[in-house]
């Protein structure tokens, strides 16, 4: 089992900043590839950040790519999602999410293929 706990969420302006922290315990962090994710009310978990277990490669979809950063401490045990540049429609609960890593250079992407979730924390952003 892998346990995560989000922290960072909270109330900015358009345009400003905020970083989220995700600690892991449980299992050998350097192990899963992490991922955050973002749910808004009515709409599905969508895609934010993802980085895969040695914090090498990163991907994002185009709507946070340039604004966002998804970051990894292995010796922490701890993933980053700074984000900057914030717009109304970045509200959302943000959570991050841990899938071990397959021994491939694939990096997941989906909800669907994420197996440990944190309980989520919100993110507001006002116009």
């Amino acid at each position: 089992q892998v346990q995560l706990v989000e922290s960072g969420g909270g109330l900015v302006q358009a345009g400003g900043s905020l970083r989220l922290s995700c600690a892991a315990s449980g299992r050998t962090f350097s192990n899963y590839d992490m991922g955050w994710f973002r749910q808004a009310p009515g709409n599905e978990r969508e895609f934010v950040a993802t980085i895969n277990w040695s914090g090498g490669r990163t991907y994002y979809p185009e709507s946070v790519k340039g604004r966002f950063t998804i970051s990894r401490d292995n010796a922490k045990n701890t993933v980053y999602l700074q984000m900057n540049s914030l717009k109304p429609e970045d509200t959302a609960v943000y959570y991050c999410a841990a899938e071990e890593y397959s021994g491939s250079y694939y990096v997941p992407y989906s909800p669907g293929e994420y197996t440990y979730w944190g309980q989520g924390t919100q993110v507001t952003v006002s116009s």
